[in-house]
């Protein structure tokens, strides 16, 4: 099974609204764990944001599958905007995961503007790259959606990526980052 994989960043230190708290990465880790295992996943394509992405990639490498990066940027500038700003170290876990990924040829920068139009063009990527994966190895593509399960509008990517992939035809599962009780298929 190839995973296209997109979530929730930490939240800010002053969010106003949680939608993953710092706290809850313990069981977050945990729950993606459980699903990638689940659903037998051989290969994982995500971006590497702090929170879901790096979780993610984290545990799929852990689990021995192959890893798919996709950036909308190129490392430094991802690393700046999408990793190091929020509370947690992931810088570290970032720099292992990326120059993992790209020692095996599984780094891919997608040239767009440097705008919120990179985030969404980096979203439809992933799902090109998991389906096209899916095709090349005759395993099926679900796409995992790691967030809190309300959209925050017409800006919120994580649910522009699931509904991109049920539009593709891809079953989506949600592995939710709001509660400490809470997982959703």
């Amino acid at each position: 099974m190839i995973i296209a994989a997109a979530g929730r960043r930490i939240d800010a230190a002053d969010a106003a609204q949680p939608r993953f708290p710092l706290r809850n990465v313990g069981i977050v880790r945990a729950r993606v764990r459980a699903m990638l295992q689940k659903l037998g996943a051989s290969r994982l394509v995500s971006s590497a944001a702090c929170g879901a992405d790096l979780i993610a990639l984290a545990e799929a490498g852990s689990l021995g599958l192959r890893r798919k990066v996709i950036l909308p940027f190129d490392r430094e500038y991802f690393r700046k905007t999408s990793v190091a700003d929020r509370p947690g170290d992931w810088g570290g876990l970032y720099d292992q995961i990326v120059e993992q990924v790209q020692k095996a040829g599984e780094l891919v920068i997608v040239p767009e503007a440097l705008d919120e139009r990179a985030y969404s063009a980096a979203n439809r990527r992933i799902l090109d790259e998991a389906i096209s994966l899916g095709q090349q190895c005759h395993e099926p593509v679900t796409a995992m959606s790691i967030w809190d399960g309300v959209s925050r509008g017409d800006d919120d990517l994580t649910a522009a990526f699931a509904v991109e992939a049920r539009n593709r035809g891809l079953p989506v599962v949600e592995v939710r980052t709001d509660r400490p009780d809470t997982v959703k298929e």
